[in-house]
């Protein structure tokens, strides 16, 4: 293990579509870097940009004291750390890029643990242009003093280190309440795109007004204020904006409603959410809670 936190040899393994612009940021490490993937010409696009190569992940292990593991799924996972483990040093760190199950990285982490190896599940959003222009958001879930001797090296690739909890699989569950939201808006796009489509919208145009607005609102995120989902009092300084917020989405979603129905077009995601808006915002309309205002 080297004696500075800063200078950690790095390690990468699996240097795909992601993986590969991310490793190639952690090639400015004080450390080093060293990488390993059975895709030769992705091993020497980085050897040219400046890291070396290992010809195995036990060589691997022997030369880094933090290895990034950014493979396709949990099998892959287990066995980049099963090839590792062997010959990674007491008081290495193994960091999982890999979005894979919560309980295998803390199943993994025990296996490690038993070696005097910490595993961090450090999942990734922003895609392989967040990963280019080293503006990932990097979830860490694990051991605080490992995250914390991790991120200098981390913040290589990401602007955005976050510590989502101090268990291994805590960054994945923040990753998948992510794209959770992500995949889901990309449903709810595909109802806006049928019913901009039918009434006879250019969806092109709209698309560029969409990502234009929620490059100034924030989008979804932008009401992701609060540190709990309980129902908000009527005293609360949130009540009056989460009504504010409530009161035009309930408008807009029964206007889209009613275009929808008078064109023949399903929009279930939208039935969805002018049913479940207001509850799931903490401000419901019921009698009690207009009473509450008055």
């Amino acid at each position: 293990m080297s004696a500075d936190d800063q200078t950690l040899r790095l390690g990468y393994v699996g240097l795909g579509n992601i993986g590969r612009p991310m490793a190639t940021r952690f090639v400015d490490a004080p450390g080093g870097l060293t990488v390993f993937d059975v895709d030769h010409l992705a091993v020497a696009e980085l050897v040219d940009a400046g890291a070396s190569a290992a010809d195995s992940l036990s060589s691997l292990g022997k030369a880094c004291d933090l290895v990034s593991i950014c493979v396709r799924d949990d099998a892959q996972v287990r066995d980049v750390v099963d090839g590792l483990l062997p010959t990674l040093s007491e008081g290495s760190m193994v960091v999982v890029h890999s979005t894979i199950s919560p309980e295998t990285a803390a199943d993994l982490a025990s296996v490690c643990s038993a070696s005097g190896v910490t595993l961090l599940d450090a999942p990734i959003s922003g895609g392989a242009v967040g990963a280019k222009e080293g503006r990932l958001a990097i979830m860490v879930g694990g051991d605080r003093a490992a995250y914390d001797r991790a991120k200098p090296a981390l913040a290589l690739a990401g602007d955005m280190i976050v510590h989502a909890g101090d268990h291994a699989g805590d960054g994945t569950r923040m990753k998948l309440a992510r794209n959770l939201l992500h995949f889901v808006s990309f449903t709810a796009t595909t109802e806006a795109a049928r019913l901009a489509e039918a009434a006879g919208i250019d969806i092109g145009k709209l698309g560029r007004v969409v990502r234009h607005t929620d490059a100034i609102t924030g989008g979804a995120g932008a009401i992701m204020l609060r540190d709990t989902t309980a129902p908000i009092a009527p005293d609360d300084f949130w009540f009056g904006v989460f009504t504010h917020v409530r009161d035009l989405g309930e408008k807009d979603l029964g206007l889209a409603l009613a275009l929808a129905d008078d064109l023949g077009v399903d929009l279930p995601l939208g039935r969805l959410a002018l049913r479940d808006l207001a509850a799931g915002l903490g401000v419901p309309t019921n009698d009690s809670s207009d009473q509450g205002e008055s």
